[in-house]
């Protein structure tokens, strides 16, 4: 065991992560958000539903 409780709640997990100093949080940085990769139907995913208007 290292001595650290874990949180028992959200509030107390937020609290905790408040506490962490600027210098520490600077270190490691926010990661950038990339754009997510774009959706498509494969052709096996529109053969499972190519006859779903007869059952509607």
């Amino acid at each position: 065991m290292t001595g650290y409780a874990l949180p028992e709640s959200m509030a107390e997990l937020i609290a905790d992560c408040t506490d962490i100093p600027g210098s520490i949080q600077a270190e490691r940085g926010i990661p950038q958000q990339r754009a997510a990769a774009p959706w498509a139907v494969s052709e096996s995913c529109l053969a499972q539903v190519e006859d779903l208007d007869l059952y509607v």
